[in-house]
């Protein structure tokens, strides 16, 4: 048997032959070499930047007083000029398309470099002392301005720029709830530059931090509270109107139907502040919390109202403008019902300040009448003018009979005249009851004088 030969196999077509392992699969896929299911790496932070301006931001620890001791002006300007270097490259990595986040260290150092130049203990107040008859505006300066603020104000800057340029997680990461409280400490300061880049970066925290909102609107209520009973009576309330300024925004953000925390703060919070001899520092931002729980629910105008009338002072005329401006703001969001519920006391008392011995509050209480949303309240039902015109009718006659101030009677005159016409039947009968009362008030006078007479005849006798 011959041996078998075997033909030689035919060279193939397709040239040498294609890999076919999965290594050369996936590159198929990825040319760039990366596997699927992996995301690209990011690049490499510059650790040598990060570094340098960590140690920039450390050496800017050192807190100066501006006090002269042991301090040179070089360096507080070479400090000065180190956080302005700081400031611009928080700026950069807030600024950059698409934004780059802050190194978790460099934040850790921006931190703890804002808590070691903004966490102080406050300075003896520069205010003198209140005078016991009262609040003397003219005797106190204008503002207390801190002589360190070239360098608070950077560091503000700073704070600011961080809590805008990071994001809510980070935030959350690095911003604790000691770190809160020392910055609301800081509203006790006297200068009001600070207290507004206070209020922005307060405010600024409370939108992002989510978690930590309850506590923070705690926290504000407690340094309220302090100031409407634990506060000295001397003491000026720095810091109440930017703290009101925030809450004001707050509240504009509730939900209705409101919770009952909300309405808490509304009633043991925001109402005994109408009680301190300072409400006028902070009365605006007061006013527009108030006004803003109206208006979300009109029932709770009741209590509000109370509370104010409840609050009302003897001898501070300043204060009685300010209150009569809110009980009309007040009285503008109503229904006629609820005015109508409402009418009797608080008509009652603008009445008793339309007679008032200052010009100043006899002429704003008059000035309600020129209102058209109260005039039209007032005369929608014939009943609450009943209940309401004969105060007004014996203020008003007793101004034009004995008030000091020519102005006020002339004011006097023109709301005596739109009251004549808007009701006349009913204030001619009201100014007759009045007459008659007097009358009988002066009978009775009359007798009382013709037997301390008789009692002084006798007595003189024996």
């Amino acid at each position: 048997m011959g041996a078998e030969v075997v033909a030689p196999r035919p060279p193939s077509s397709a040239g040498k032959r294609r890999s076919t392992t999965l290594r050369f699969l996936f590159e198929l896929e990825k040319p760039d070499g990366l596997l699927p299911g992996t995301a690209k790496l990011p690049p490499p932070s510059p650790e040598p930047e990060a570094d340098s301006l960590i140690d920039k931001i450390a050496s800017c620890h050192r807190v100066f007083t501006f006090a002269g001791t042991g301090e040179s002006e070089e360096e507080r300007d070479a400090k000065r000029e180190r956080l302005v270097e700081v400031l611009g490259a928080v700026r950069s990595a807030g600024g950059n398309k698409p934004q780059r986040p802050l190194d978790h260290r460099v934040m850790v150092a921006l931190l703890k470099m804002v808590a070691a130049n903004l966490f102080r203990a406050m300075p003896p107040s520069a205010y003198p002392p209140l005078p016991p008859d009262g609040v003397d505006d003219d005797a106190a300066p204008l503002a207390a301005l801190s002589p360190a603020w070239p360098h608070l104000q950077v560091v503000y800057d700073i704070l600011l720029s961080v809590v805008t340029s990071a994001d809510a997680k980070t935030l959350r990461n690095h911003v604790d709830r000691a770190f809160l409280t020392g910055l609301l400490a800081l509203f006790a300061s006297e200068d009001p530059r600070e207290r507004d880049r206070l209020k922005t970066a307060y405010h600024q925290l409370y939108a992002k931090l989510t978690c930590e909102r309850a506590s923070m609107r705690r926290a504000m209520a407690a340094a309220l509270l302090r100031f409407a009973y634990e506060a000295p009576a001397g003491e000026r309330p720095c810091g109440a109107a930017e703290l009101l300024e925030i809450c004001g925004s707050i509240i504009n953000g509730f939900a209705v139907p409101l919770k009952e925390e909300h309405r808490a703060f509304l009633a043991r919070v925001l109402m005994p502040l109408h009680r301190t001899r300072w409400a006028h520092t902070y009365h605006r931002q007061l006013a527009y919390c108030v006004l803003q729980f109206v208006r979300k629910e009109p029932g709770l105008a009741g209590g509000v109202v109370t509370g104010i009338l409840r609050h009302w002072p003897v001898t501070n005329c300043q204060k009685e403008v300010l209150l009569i401006e809110e009980l009309e703001e007040i009285l503008e969001v109503l229904e006629p019902k609820q005015f109508e519920n409402l009418a009797v006391p608080v008509c009652a008392r603008i009445a008793r300040c339309v007679s008032s011995c200052s010009s100043q509050v006899a002429e704003r209480a008059l000035y309600v009448w020129n209102n058209e949303l109260f005039l039209e309240l007032a005369t929608a039902s014939p009943g609450v003018m009943e209940k309401i015109l004969p105060a007004f009718v014996a203020s008003v006659e007793g101004n034009l009979e004995r008030h000091w101030s020519k102005c006020v009677q002339q004011v006097t005159a023109s709301v005596k005249a739109l009251l004549e016409q808007v009701a006349p039947d009913l204030y001619a009968r009201c100014a007759k009851e009045l007459a008659a009362r007097r009358d009988e008030a002066d009978a009775a006078a009359a007798v009382r004088d013709a037997r301390w007479r008789k009692l002084e005849a006798a007595a003189a006798a024996k």
